[in-house]
């Protein structure tokens, strides 16, 4: 219906009643410029009591959802309004530009606008953010197209720190271990903070007379010695979202439990979860069952079940935004910034004991030697027959089984041990880089203290879980190939050339060799790991090999996993913690045709931008993590400040020389200035400092012994002051070089170093004679 009397569209219509819900939608549809509060009722020609019956019908279509209030306007939330901000996406195969609003607030996905720019304006590139006129067309790839009105300036800079107040205000000092310079705040800048607090601040106005930028604070963030002040400087620093949305919320409220339905029926299978003693959520199961087909001797039947987080989550959802925009849980040892509510992650998605629950499941035929013959995916309701921890099934395989797992030793636990042994048959001929790095565990005291640092056990039971998963994984990536479904793989390229002579230089230090001249693979690795086993350069080898690595990332390109030795390689395992498992989940979906919640056309057209997101907020997260990590150490070690400390050089630069500290794990530094008088020449390449005057040679690997001279609980930071190199002291140099080494020392120096690795490899050899 048109709402306009034959000269126009907005032209007022007199009317002698309220207009329906739908007038007032299809007059707004049409007039997106003209939806202040005053046009509304001018439109219609309201007036007087009139008005108070037109502001209870807008009102309802508000509670309904239909139209949003933005201040004395209102819109349509399922349309962008005519003019709004945009931030420009990276270019498409074809190098066409397209946008996303920078807030939505429909129902469904944010639309994809294509920017139509003209000769005048400026270039633009992923990221920008531009104030934009936009005309709503109907195309197969874009709802909308926005021409330039002007671009919008980035944000301000941001610093998280310590407030000290001063006569003018005061200054931050910032808790970045890598910041080297204060940040001056006006007196009328300082939002109340008080001295001694943590606050987060923007960069306001020019520089200071000093050349120190100028701040405004714009939040306080309390105490920062205080124990949960750990994780929550991580949370601001990286710009982790750790509140959800109101929408959200009510959202996972609304949610109730799956049904049976057209789902298979698994609640007869005793399928069980197995986790950590502390797991939050438990989103996968598993089961082995020997294999009764005459033609498998010897082999089993694997089903890995995995909670149905679709079923809730379903695309353009608030679930689903803010799921995409956390991209994953963040794991903190005082807590856990999850991907989705509780509601969801603790309880829905969550494979309780004994409770039904909706799962997404594979059914998988291996044989003896643990090659997987087939496997079957399916959209299922089961029912956890137990909840175990990895100690407690570890114990039982052991042959100490508790009153818990005694009821199914021998019809789940020995079977899923007998099915692991076959999987790593396979492991062992595929030869994935198999690195044997010690996992640290931080244990705090109900206040929140560091009461101890442990390395975490072993145990077969991991290693078991971690083959079922990595199985179906495989499994996940092969089906959706197979399909031709588009979907976020995981890959792992292999290591740079300049990272493997890296590598090499650090073996050969250590009197061991890597292959060259050959096409690199995982098992060239694994024999240099297995050279340096049972060494005192194992973990240094170990650690050297990880850092030689590229990191993994999601596309949508198939690429292989170069660390698992895997030509196909998906995450389907975890959606209730990682964006990428449920958009693989979902493909698996509309691939298997089980319901509308699949993957959608436009969550298929955003897969490169959603892989780029969730591999940067993955990255996000782990610096998170490492950087608590390295408070709670520094916290911890704080009141042993003085004492001696047992070591292993981890690490080489032109400003200091990093080590590990043998008892926690901890990293410090020793600044190059505290290594004495005489000029040190960094080579990068070998990764060592060599001393002008003395000759001597620091590199990675070397033994130290080394004294704890200061520990920053709120940057992390630990500095520490070199006693011993290999067991001896530094040697000192009678004078301060004035320059670089003359050539004829520093070719002396380097012939030290090589003569030091043949003596270290003929120990080694000694050593595994």
């Amino acid at each position: 219906m048109r709402l306009t009397a034959g000269g126009g569209r907005d032209t007022p219509l007199r009317m002698a009643r309220i207009p329906s819900k739908s007038e007032i939608l299809d007059w707004i549809a049409d007039n997106p410029g003209k939806s202040a509060k005053r046009d509304i009722p001018k439109a219609f020609g309201i007036k007087g009591a009139d008005r108070i019956d037109l502001k209870r019908v807008l009102k309802v279509l508000e509670d309904e959802g239909h139209l949003e209030k933005r201040r004395k306007t209102y819109r349509d939330p399922d349309r962008l309004p005519p003019v709004t901000v945009l931030q420009i996406l990276a270019p498409d195969a074809q190098g066409d530009l397209f946008a996303k609003p920078l807030e939505w607030h429909g129902e469904g996905p944010e639309p994809r606008v294509l920017y139509v720019p003209r000769e005048a304006d400026p270039a633009l590139g992923a990221g920008d953010r531009i104030l934009a006129k936009l005309q709503e067309i109907r195309a197969e790839d874009h709802q909308y197209e926005a021409r330039l009105i002007r671009k919008i300036g980035v944000n301000p800079k941001r610093v998280l720190g310590i407030f000290r107040k001063g006569g003018e205000g005061g200054r931050i000092v910032p808790i970045d271990k890598g910041a080297d310079k204060e940040w001056m705040v006006g007196r009328d800048a300082t939002h109340g903070a008080q001295d001694g607090e943590l606050v987060e601040a923007e960069q306001a106005g020019p520089r200071s007379h000093l050349g120190l930028p100028r701040a405004r604070i714009v939040e306080r963030l309390g105490d920062p010695t205080a124990p949960r002040a750990v994780s929550l400087i991580a949370i601001h620093q990286h710009g982790i979202p750790d509140a959800f949305p109101d929408a959200v919320i009510a959202e996972a409220d609304r949610a109730k439990p799956a049904g049976l339905g057209e789902r298979e029926d698994l609640r007869h299978l005793p399928l069980v979860t197995i986790d950590p003693a502390d797991a939050r959520d438990r989103d996968d199961a598993v089961l082995a069952i020997h294999d009764d087909d005459p033609k498998n001797k010897g082999g089993f039947v694997l089903w890995v079940a995995i909670a149905d987080v679709a079923h809730y989550v379903t695309p353009g959802s608030a679930l689903d935004r803010e799921a995409r925009k956390r991209g994953n849980s963040t794991y903190f040892p005082d807590r856990v910034v999850p991907m989705l509510p509780d509601r969801l992650s603790g309880d829905l998605c969550s494979l309780h004991e004994d409770v039904p629950r909706a799962c997404v499941a594979v059914r998988m035929q291996i044989d003896a030697q643990g090659t997987k013959l087939s496997h079957r995916f399916t959209r299922a309701l089961m029912r956890s027959a137990a909840s175990f921890t990895y100690q407690e099934v570890q114990q039982a395989e052991d042959g100490a089984p508790n009153a818990h797992t005694a009821p199914l030793l021998d019809e789940v636990i020995h079977p899923l041990f007998a099915a692991y042994r076959a999987l790593t048959r396979a492991r062992e001929l595929r030869q994935p880089l198999d690195l044997d790095l010690p996992e640290r565990r931080i244990v705090l005291s109900d206040e929140g203290k560091v009461e101890s640092v442990k390395f975490r056990d072993r145990l077969d039971a991991h290693r078991l879980i971690e083959e079922f998963m990595v199985l179906a994984n495989v499994a996940a990536a092969e089906e959706l190939t197979r399909l031709r479904r588009p979907l976020l793989f995981r890959a792992h390229e292999e290591p740079s050339p300049e990272k493997l002579d890296a590598l090499r230089e650090v073996a050969a230090a250590s009197g061991f060799t890597l292959a060259k001249g050959q096409v690199l693979k995982t098992r060239h690795l694994n024999d240099l790991l297995d050279q340096a086993m049972g060494t005192e350069f194992s973990e240094l080898i170990n650690l050297s090999t990880l850092r030689s690595m590229t990191q993994a990332y999601y596309t949508p390109e198939h690429i292989g996993h170069f660390g698992l030795a895997l030509h196909h390689y998906a995450h389907f395992t975890s959606p209730i913690r990682r964006y990428a498992d449920l958009v693989v989940h979902r493909a698996l979906i509309t691939a298997h045709g089980w319901g509308k919640d699949g993957l959608s056309p436009h969550e298929i057209d955003e897969l490169e931008a959603t892989a780029t997101h969730i591999s940067e907020t993955e990255r996000r997260s782990m610096a998170a993590e490492r950087d608590t990590t390295d408070r709670y150490l520094a916290a911890y070690l704080s009141e042993r400040v003085g004492s001696e400390f047992e070591g292993r050089i981890s690490g080489i630069a032109r400003f200091g020389v990093f080590v590990t500290l043998d008892e926690t794990g901890a990293d410090g530094l020793i600044p190059i200035r505290e290594l004495g008088g005489e000029y040190f020449h960094h080579d990068r390449e070998a990764q060592t400092l060599m001393g002008a005057d003395t000759g001597v040679i620091i590199g990675i690997g070397q033994r130290v012994t080394v004294r704890l001279s200061e520990a920053v609980p709120v940057t992390g930071g630990l500095t520490l002051e070199l006693l011993t190199l290999d067991g001896k002291a530094l040697p000192r140099a009678g004078r301060r070089s004035g320059g670089k080494p003359p050539r004829r020392k520093l070719a002396h120096a380097r012939g030290k170093a090589a003569a030091s690795a043949k003596k270290a490899a003929r120990k080694v050899s000694r050593t595994r004679r």
